[in-house]
């Protein structure tokens, strides 16, 4: 089997892994709003649960994870693109948010959290006053086929 060396691909990938490792990677992840919470789900594979750490300071929601890789020694790498070191995102969860029934789950690589709306912050329909001016009602008479009106 004959490989063939791309050498821009090789300065693609090593100017990737100096700029990769300056910081905290960017977990990818979708955030939608489904009834009275919303749900964020964030792509963290190879990452162990016990890693995870999720926190809430005011309105700043904060999600970090760890991946290590399995140390190889006398090993010659061909390639090596998955990523090791530390997860980061946040978010400011603005108002209207039920901070203290946040609720997270990890499966399959996908960590879900489950942020609920405050009861205040939720729609709700207002009912109509009346001013204490008399109410007209309509009734409909059966024999007659009309309609009167009493005040």
């Amino acid at each position: 089997m004959a490989t063939s060396y791309d050498p821009f691909r090789e300065l693609d990938r090593m100017a990737s892994a100096l700029i990769d490792n300056r910081g905290p990677r960017v977990m990818p992840m979708d955030l939608f709003r489904e009834d009275d919470h919303y749900v964020l789900s964030a792509d963290m594979p190879g990452i162990d649960p016990g890693s995870v750490d999720i926190d809430v300071d005011g309105q700043l929601l904060t999600i970090r994870g760890e991946r290590t890789m399995a140390n190889h020694e006398n090993v010659k790498w061909i390639t090596r693109e998955r990523l090791a070191g530390s997860f980061l995102r946040q978010l400011n969860l603005g108002q209207g948010i039920d901070v203290e029934n946040i609720s997270a789950t990890y499966n399959n690589g996908v960590l879900t959290v489950t942020i609920p709306v405050h009861e205040a912050a939720k729609p709700r329909k207002i009912e109509v006053q009346s001013s204490g001016e008399p109410t007209m009602q309509v009734t409909e008479s059966a024999k007659a086929g009309t309609k009167k009106a009493k005040a």
